[in-house]
C-alpha cells in the first residue's frame, strides 16, 4: 500500500493558477498509474486526469482539457497538477489516486480502479 498527501489547494481569483502535488511514500509509484479525482459537495468524484507509470500518457478529463496538466516525478515519487485558468466550477476537494497497474489494464477515470487515495486537498475559486 502506498501512502499519498496532497498540498497545494488554496483559494485564488477565476483566471488564477494552482499547482498541486501529491507526495507518496511506502512504496515507489514508478510503476503506477496515478489520477486526480475531485468532488465538490453534493456532488460524486469526477475524474481529473491521469498519468501513465512513464509520464507519456496522459487523459483529462473533457472539462479541464487545455487548462490542467497532469506530470510526475518518479526520482520523487510525486505526481504534479498544474492548474491555469481556474473556474469557480473548479471547487472541489482535489484527490490524489493510485493504482500499481499499467495505464492500459486500468479504467483510468473510474474511481474504482484506484486501490490508493489521498486524503485530499481543499480549492476554491472565487468569481
Amino acid at each position: 500500500q502506498v501512502h499519498l498527501v496532497e498540498s497545494g489547494g488554496g483559494l485564488v481569483q477565476a483566471g488564477g493558477s494552482l499547482r498541486l502535488s501529491c507526495a507518496a511514500s511506502g512504496r515507489t509509484i514508478s510503476s503506477y498509474t496515478m489520477g486526480w479525482f475531485r468532488q465538490a459537495p453534493g456532488k460524486e468524484r469526477e475524474f481529473v486526469a491521469a498519468i501513465s507509470a512513464s509520464g507519456l500518457s496522459a487523459q483529462y478529463a473533457d472539462s479541464v482539457k487545455g487548462r490542467f496538466t497532469i506530470s510526475r516525478n518518479n526520482a520523487e515519487n510525486t505526481v504534479y497538477l498544474q492548474m491555469n485558468y481556474l473556474e469557480p466550477e473548479d471547487t472541489a476537494v482535489y484527490h490524489c489516486a493510485a493504482v500499481p497497474l499499467p495505464y492500459y489494464h486500468v479504467t483510468y477515470y473510474s474511481p474504482g480502479s484506484y486501490s490508493d487515495w489521498g486524503q485530499g486537498t481543499q480549492v476554491t475559486v472565487s468569481s
